[in-house]
């Protein structure tokens, strides 16, 4: 009797739309330590190609990896006898949490959470740059394997801008 009872409300509730099958893509970021972006970006003209990573956390830091070693943008590389191997230089800065919240937030109402809008974007192929992106949003995560610049070129522009305030020191021109 009590499973019956169990089995109904389990199927009144999913009937009416409650339970964990539809996660809403845009919402009101939280301020979590817990919360992260990860960004890498590939300037896919140059030879050896030019990697940048920005890693955004929610506890208050940004760390910036670039380079052209492989080890920029996977950690588990193992081209070691490469040449440029060891051409990374790290750099960690702490920034103001609330304007990481910012700056989630932006991209959440962008749609970066968003698996919906994947490949809704451009059919031409971007050949000369490749960004992806990897997130924990509030316990809500993206983690596709695709170019952003194809899958949705607006949030591409926004998440390169996002590259480009953590990777521009003062006084640097672009």
């Amino acid at each position: 009797m009590l499973a019956r009872i169990l089995t109904a409300a389990v199927a009144a509730a999913t009937l009416l739309g409650c339970g964990p099958f539809w996660v809403d893509p845009y919402i009101t970021v939280e301020d979590s330590p817990l919360n992260w972006v990860h960004i890498h970006y590939y300037n896919l003209k140059s030879n050896p190609i030019r990697r940048t990573s920005v890693y955004l956390s929610g506890a208050g830091h940004v760390e910036v990896v670039k380079g052209t070693s492989e080890l920029v943008s996977n950690d588990f590389a193992k081209g070691y006898k490469a040449e440029n191997w060891h051409d990374i230089t790290p750099s960690r800065k702490p920034v103001d949490v609330r304007h990481l919240n910012d700056v989630f937030q932006n991209l959440v109402n962008l749609g970066l959470l968003d698996r919906e809008k994947l490949f809704k974007g451009t059919k031409k192929k971007s050949v000369s740059r490749f960004l992806g992106v990897k997130a924990n949003i509030n316990n809500v995560t993206y983690s596709e394997n695709v170019n952003i610049f194809e899958a949705d070129p607006n949030l591409a522009e926004a998440l390169l801008d996002v590259v480009h305030e953590f990777d521009n020191p003062v006084g640097r021109k672009r």
